[in-house]
């Protein structure tokens, strides 16, 4: 019940991993989103078993091929004919996987530097339309996932209303720069489209805050001058 992108994008030397998901069920971003700063992405999804999405970074971690860490994940796992999974390293494009018994109309669509997958889809061609938008849309690698979330509900999303999404993105350091998510609402994406307006400017202070404090800026909050 759940249709995502993973993403890459390389800026100024720097790769960046991102995923962007949403469901009709509630905290969609909590299970699905799998992210491993330098070395990839993953999503685990339809009937969702979220140790899968760790394991593929894990497998990943270890060899850099991501062809090979979905099929050593997909052969080893129990109960895989239920699960969906994406994966993206740091060159190339993504990988997805579709079990048998993946919840009504599902597919799954790759690119260099992009993949997308969807299980009780409106229409098999969601995942398409996602791929396509985000190869053509310019901006931070967060706004053009969410960018392209919205492109897969305009092309028809799930069978039923979404209720949840979230993008989440790692860089260069130990943590996620960007962890966004609406958990349960009627217009899940246009508020978290409504979240990046408010984050994206202040997201590299953040970084700043915890690799040099000195230099770390105020917000004006009560009690806090720097």
């Amino acid at each position: 019940m759940t249709f995502s992108i993973v993403g890459r994008e390389v800026s100024g030397g720097t790769v960046r991993f991102g995923v962007a998901a949403s469901s009709s069920s509630p905290a969609v971003a909590a299970r699905v989103a799998h992210l491993l700063p330098g070395v990839g992405a993953a999503a685990s999804q339809n009937v969702t078993d979220p140790r899968l999405g760790g394991r593929l970074l894990d497998r990943l971690a270890e060899h850099g091929d991501p062809e090979r860490a979905l099929s050593e994940v997909v052969a080893a796992a129990s109960g895989v004919e239920f699960r969906q999974l994406t994966v993206l390293g740091p060159t190339g494009p993504g990988f997805a996987f579709s079990g048998a018994k993946t919840l009504g109309n599902h597919a799954s669509a790759t690119a260099d530097g992009v993949v997308a997958a969807g299980n009780m889809l409106a229409d098999e061609q969601v995942p398409q339309s996602i791929v396509d938008v985000f190869l053509a849309s310019t901006g931070e690698l967060e706004q053009r996932l969410v960018t392209a979330l919205r492109a897969g509900l305009a092309a028809g999303g799930e069978e039923g209303p979404v209720r949840s999404a979230g993008v989440v993105v790692v860089s260069d350091v130990d943590w996620r720069i960007t962890d966004l998510r609406v958990d349960w609402a009627e217009d899940p994406i246009d508020r978290l489209a409504g979240l990046l307006d408010v984050w994206l400017p202040q997201r590299d202070d953040y970084v700043t805050r915890a690799l040099d404090p000195g230099a770390a800026p105020s917000y004006g909050v009560p009690g806090d001058e720097g």
